[in-house]
């Protein structure tokens, strides 16, 4: 077994789960699971069985990573924050072969108690405000606010809010990294090839 679990943790027969990975008090992490390297998942948080998880994904106290839900690598959800997959649910109508997928993108941030609605992709490196609430697509580095959550503004890789308008063109270096992005036909882009380390 290559990654840590607490006493508590309930880590049911199957689940994939890749080294280094540490899983503390009260996790249940379903026997279909299939986790990456180095993640992290707090107190009390729960993993379905059809979810997907990247490498060095953190997943904070009191989050559901419910069927149907896939996380690339990097991603970060904090605390209490929500994943859905049914868009209607009743509780006297059973929907459990409408769940609607959710695709969660590489270096992607979900604030604290924000909420994404099942069906929805958020691209690379965008950054979800604590509370917010997703209920549409997401572009790349959007960083993303409100109920419901519209678009405030451009994030870098590293985290750092970037001076660009909202939609044009433009250039701007990400302060803490030196990495430089332009915005052009409503989209941002890295200049350089490198990834932010």
């Amino acid at each position: 077994m290559g990654y840590t679990a607490h006493a508590t943790a309930i880590i049911d027969e199957g689940a994939q789960i890749g080294d280094g990975s540490r899983i503390w008090h009260w996790v249940h992490i379903c026997g279909g699971a299939q986790i990456g390297r180095d993640c992290s998942f707090g107190q009390n948080v729960f993993v379905g069985n059809r979810v997907v998880m990247g490498n060095n994904c953190k997943i904070q106290n009191n989050v559901s990573v419910y069927d149907n839900v896939t996380l690339e690598d990097d991603v970060f959800c904090g605390p209490s924050m929500v994943f859905t997959n049914v868009y209607n649910p009743r509780s006297a109508v059973s929907r459990k072969d409408e769940y609607r997928n959710t695709l969660v993108k590489r270096g992607v941030t979900l604030g604290a108690n924000c909420t994404i609605v099942c069906g929805t992709t958020l691209g690379e490196f965008a950054f979800v405000a604590a509370g917010a609430v997703i209920n549409r697509n997401v572009k790349p580095y959007a960083l993303m606010a409100g109920v419901p959550a519209r678009q405030i503004g451009w994030m870098s890789q590293h985290g750092e809010k970037l001076d660009l308008p909202l939609t044009g063109q433009g250039i701007a270096t990400c302060a803490a990294t030196g990495l430089r992005y332009q915005l052009q036909n409503d989209e941002l882009t890295v200049l350089e090839s490198q990834a932010c380390k």
